[in-house]
């Protein structure tokens, strides 16, 4: 994998617009799968991550075009096959979303369990759980899942916990699903409401309420164009970009409403923050106040801006602490904090950071996405150079990253 090495000790200045929502983009394309029809999604983030899912679902009989300027229209290109690649499954953790889309449509579905960051278990029992609720049979061997159903049934489906993923799986199986679903304590975040934005588009029939998401299945969907959110956690990695060099920074194109928890953690922690309706732009000029965070489902603080915000901090003054309630094992990136000076201490899912003055930079290795826009933001501030290895994690998330923060004055190159 390549590296990045960046000269840290450049306070960002200027203006940098946020991508389409990466977490948004990837169910998106897996939605194309129920229909033959064409679509046309717009503001499309070029990572990596799209790239194996246009992979994906090319694999799986459709034909991808890119039109330029973020635009792809799905159309078909062949006969929908049932099986899905190992060799791109195993790449990307969101592949899995495929399995509903073709149960759906195909009564059967073939997938390799799945790949993807490194950050616990992050089990797919709940996307089974339900598919089998709706009358699904389901096999498991060798690492492969093998779904089969006449015709999916609609039913009502309680979510143990608010999966994102599952919501998204099991709100795509029931659109073409006989009769009714619904699926209660389902994950509320803008990317679930995205794709409802977008299979309504193609037809679905998708009521929504406080605790229950309804579907009326019907036989079938039609083509639909669709211009993707914008994406918060890149929105939320600039703000904090800003903050931890002492920088300024508009972030254009935004929907503020989906930044509520962090916007109140920058403003604690002494940031001094211009909203308005599409951007938002942070300053710092002194020194940051620790603050203490607990991830949750959204509305509350995003497990993906978790290891960001840890490096934020551990640069403020004072104490913080980070409580993780939504993965497991989502602390490995704080060892190469520790490595550029950090000080934190972690127990359990739960990390005490006591600032510091000066981080120093040395050579890390970034686990995955979010660890690795950790460690450039620390890298950003550090005295002297760092080394950042398996930069290619950085990429499944970031569009262009290096330009994009060279741009606002970072000293920051690709080798």
């Amino acid at each position: 994998m390549d590296k990045f090495v960046i000269t840290g000790g450049q306070r960002l200045m200027g203006r940098v617009r946020a991508q389409g929502a990466k977490n948004a983009a990837l169910p998106a394309f897996a939605a194309s799968l129920l229909t033959d029809k064409p679509v046309l999604l717009h503001r499309i983030p070029a990572i990596s991550d799209v790239t194996t899912i246009i992979a994906m679902i090319t694999a799986l009989g459709k034909r991808v075009d890119a039109l330029g300027g973020g635009t792809f229209r799905i159309e078909n290109g062949g006969r929908l096959k049932r099986e899905a690649p190992y060799e791109l499954v195993r790449c990307m953790r969101a592949s899995f979303f495929v399995i509903g889309p073709l149960l759906a449509r195909l009564g059967e579905a073939i997938i390799p369990l799945p790949g993807g960051c490194t950050i616990g278990s992050r089990p797919v029992d709940l996307h089974l759980k339900g598919l089998r609720v709706m009358g699904a049979e389901i096999e498991q061997r060798q690492g492969i899942i093998h779904a089969t159903a006449e015709r999916l049934q609609g039913r009502s489906i309680y979510l143990d916990y608010p999966s994102v993923g599952a919501t998204e799986d099991l709100i795509m199986a029931a659109t073409l699903a006989a009769g009714e679903t619904r699926i209660s304590n389902p994950a509320g975040e803008p990317e679930v409401l995205d794709l409802i934005a977008m299979l309504q588009k193609m037809g679905a029939q998708i009521e929504l309420s406080d605790s229950e998401i309804r579907v009326a299945g019907v036989k079938e969907l039609t083509g639909a164009e669709h211009e993707i959110i914008p994406d918060r956690i890149e929105a939320g990695t600039y703000l904090l970009a800003a903050g931890i060099t002492g920088g300024a920074v508009e972030v254009e194109g935004t929907i503020t409403n989906h930044l509520t928890a962090l916007i109140a953690k920058l403003q604690e922690a002494g940031i001094e923050l211009q909203i308005k309706d599409e951007s938002i732009t942070a300053s710092n000029e002194e020194r940051s106040q620790a603050v203490d965070i607990e991830t949750m489902p959204y509305p509350g603080f995003s497990t993906d801006l978790q290891a960001p915000m840890a490096a934020f901090l551990a640069l403020a003054r004072g104490k913080s602490m980070i409580k993780e309630t939504v993965f497991e094992s989502r602390f490995a990136y704080i060892a190469e904090l520790i490595r550029l000076g950090a000080d934190i201490q972690t127990i359990g899912r739960t990390a005490n950071i006591t600032g510091v003055e000066h981080l120093n930079g040395t050579q890390v290795r970034a686990a995955d996405i979010r660890a690795g826009a950790a460690l450039i933001l620390a890298g950003l501030a550090a005295e002297g150079e760092t080394q950042i290895e398996d930069a290619g994690h950085i990429d499944r998330g970031y569009t262009d990253i290096v330009n994009k923060l060279t741009a606002l004055g970072a000293q920051i190159e690709r080798r």
